[in-house]
């Protein structure tokens, strides 16, 4: 099957500069990209073709032979580029590398890097701490983010308009230098062009010759109802700018959320304490207890003590990956009177004379001090 014009391709006139021909690869790379195309079978066969075309066509040689000679002047051994079969040749210069560049840092990738070879922009966390309320309800928020974007002034290429690169004197384009000492060698990042192989003559007035500028963006972020510590919402995209056409990093929203006055979460369930006087333990009654949609009434029975739970179906949290909402839990804490009068310590004094040797009204302490009676007598020899 014949292949496409790698003109066509990119979407440029066969007399684009290279400016052009990277403007383009870095559009149609960044929606090709198979990272954002998780579902989409042929987007890397297309990442692929784009990035053929761009290695052929940012290689001066290899553009004079496919402009004469069409693919048959970069295909095969003698092009040196990308083997019979279209993609992988062992060439170097070939697709293999390029891919590698683009792809290494997320599917582990290895291989030579060529000095300007695309590369992906790194991925960026932000640390949002979010209310209770907000997190459960879900909500919008605007994050100020600082990252480095591409200079507008130079397109990303480091020069100033109008000037150009030069192949770097010292490492002639290799990126790397050779140290000889004695029976070592050691190869090194050129100190000159700092691995790039290319000298910058003179270098941009907005961005002094790195290619991309320090912004701060505001950006929206919704918040799905339910989320809880330690989520995260990805924005693709949104992270660092590529490095030579190479597309940008990602941005991670990671939820935080704030200690509550009232509930603990956990999960999908929350907890709270309600306390109670012990009259209303003793004898029973009915009260108002919170919610995060409003007021409920809960309903005391007698004898109740501390530590009884009450479970509110369904005034929980709804998950945010789905399910059933949680049910809200309401621990007892029955509250001893304090700052009594003499009055009232009196009263208090008839009714635990009134009580008398019974120990049918407090169970748990007669059961206690049996227990302590029994483990007393054990230990004696």
């Amino acid at each position: 099957m014949s292949k496409r014009d790698y003109y066509e391709i990119l979407g440029v006139e066969r007399g684009a500069d290279q400016k052009e021909i990277k403007k383009a690869y870095r559009r149609l790379a960044q929606k090709y990209h198979p990272d954002r195309n998780p579902d989409d079978s042929s987007a890397a066969e297309k990442f692929r073709e784009v990035s053929e075309a761009y290695e052929v066509l940012t290689d001066d040689e290899k553009r004079a032979a496919y402009d004469q000679f069409g693919h048959a002047g970069v295909d095969g051994e003698a092009g040196g580029g990308f083997g019979a079969g279209g993609f992988g040749g062992a060439g170097a210069g070939g697709f293999s590398d390029i891919f590698g560049d683009v792809f290494g840092d997320i599917f582990g990738g290895g291989g030579r890097r060529h000095p300007n070879a695309p590369q992906r922009g790194s991925d960026l966390r932000y640390n949002l701490e979010l209310d209770l309320e907000d997190a459960v309800a879900g909500t919008s928020v605007d994050i100020r983010v600082p990252r480095h974007v591409e200079c507008g002034r130079c397109d990303g290429d480091g020069a100033e308009p109008g000037s150009t690169k030069e192949t770097c004197p010292t490492c002639g384009g290799h990126g790397q230098v050779r140290m000889q000492q004695g029976f070592f060698a050691v190869q090194q990042t050129c100190p000159t062009c700092h691995g790039s192989g290319q000298h910058i003559k003179v270098p941009c007035h907005e961005c002094h010759g790195e290619g991309r500028v320090r912004e701060t963006r505001t950006l929206s972020v919704k918040i799905p109802a339910g989320v809880d510590t330690g989520d995260r919402i990805r924005l693709n995209g949104e992270g660092e700018s590529g490095i030579n056409g190479g597309p940008p990093g990602d941005l991670y929203v990671q939820a935080s959320i704030k200690p509550h006055p009232i509930f603990q979460r956990d999960g999908r369930h929350l907890q709270c304490d309600v306390p109670i006087n012990f009259v209303d333990a003793a004898l029973g009654g009915e009260l108002e207890v919170p919610t995060l949609d409003g007021r409920v009434k809960l309903k005391i029975p007698p004898e109740t003590q501390t530590g009884k739970l009450f479970r509110l179906k369904g005034k929980g949290v709804k998950p945010v990956r789905g399910g059933a909402p949680g049910d809200l839990l309401c621990k007892v804490v029955v509250e001893t009177p304090v700052k009594l009068n003499e009055e009232q310590k009196e009263l208090l004094r008839k009714f635990q004379e009134s009580l008398g040797e019974n120990n049918s009204h407090s169970p748990k302490k007669s059961s206690f001090f049996d227990g302590v009676k029994k483990f007393f007598e054990d230990m004696k020899p």
